[in-house]
């Protein structure tokens, strides 16, 4: 179940857990776009002068290829930065922003193919104001990609390092021997995920049991899929106390 209270898409899981994410505001998103754009000039730039140098055809062809390439650098900057950065471009991380799915759920790949290609209509007629409209009379700030893929843009503020002394682990830690794994994690998983499973480690006596298993098991794979460590070091290990171990040894970076 969703909401949106003061500028913030609140999400509540079906096991009684709530959270929030706070929607970007435009002038952040502004200032990224700007970035951004910035640095597909300069891929353009470059690629033009390639050309040129190379004489490799005529000007009215090489204007043609140009807008041509225009078009895939543009739109393939986005598609595989918000790929490979999990919904972040060098704009978006400069200003702490990310893709999201409005429903809270893991962001898909055609999700980003899609709010991307349909980046040109929000430009029109020019500088996004098709875009910029519809976002401002729509309450997740969403531009008409955004309405297509199912996406918002979130503002990451900056999270307190939780006190990991409040939730018991084991006096062995089975991750710990794979500190690439480790250092791979905290690479690839947001603050606000470290968050939440805190706070869901915090409170795991107010939840139901069944609601509480499935909790830990969906934080758990969420974990999974971002590095994956060998079946001899997790086979033993309940959803929980796999939760506890990967927070414990993301926390040893310090």
């Amino acid at each position: 179940m969703r909401a949106i209270e003061a500028d913030a898409l609140r999400i509540r899981t079906p096991e009684g857990v709530t959270f929030s994410l706070p929607l970007a505001g435009p002038v952040r998103r502004c200032l990224a776009m700007i970035l951004d754009l910035f640095c597909v000039g300069v891929i353009m730039t470059t690629i033009g002068y390639l050309v040129r140098a190379l004489s490799l055809v005529g000007d009215d062809v090489a204007g043609a290829l140009y807008y041509l390439f225009y078009f895939v650098v543009s739109t393939g900057y986005g598609i595989f930065l918000e790929w490979r950065w999990r919904g972040q471009t060098v704009g978006k991380r400069a200003l702490r922003l990310r893709v999201v799915d409005a429903e809270g759920l893991r962001l898909r790949p055609t999700q980003i193919v899609l709010r991307n290609l349909l980046r040109p209509v929000d430009t029109l007629p020019v500088l996004y104001l098709l875009g910029g409209a519809v976002s401002f009379f729509n309450q997740r700030r969403q531009r008409l990609g955004d309405l297509a893929a199912g996406t918002v843009v979130i503002y990451e503020a900056a999270i307190a390092e939780p006190d990991f002394t409040r939730i018991a682990t084991a006096k062995f830690n089975s991750l710990s021997a794979y500190p690439h794994l480790a250092a791979r994690l905290r690479m690839r998983v947001p603050p606000a995920w470290i968050a939440i499973t805190f706070e869901a480690l915090l409170r795991r006596d107010q939840f139901d049991p069944a609601a509480r298993l499935e909790l830990y098991r969906e934080l758990a794979g969420r974990f999974q899929a971002e590095a994956d460590f060998p079946p001899a070091a997790t086979e033993d290990l309940s959803d929980e106390q796999y939760l506890r171990n990967v927070l414990e040894v993301m926390a040893r970076r310090r």
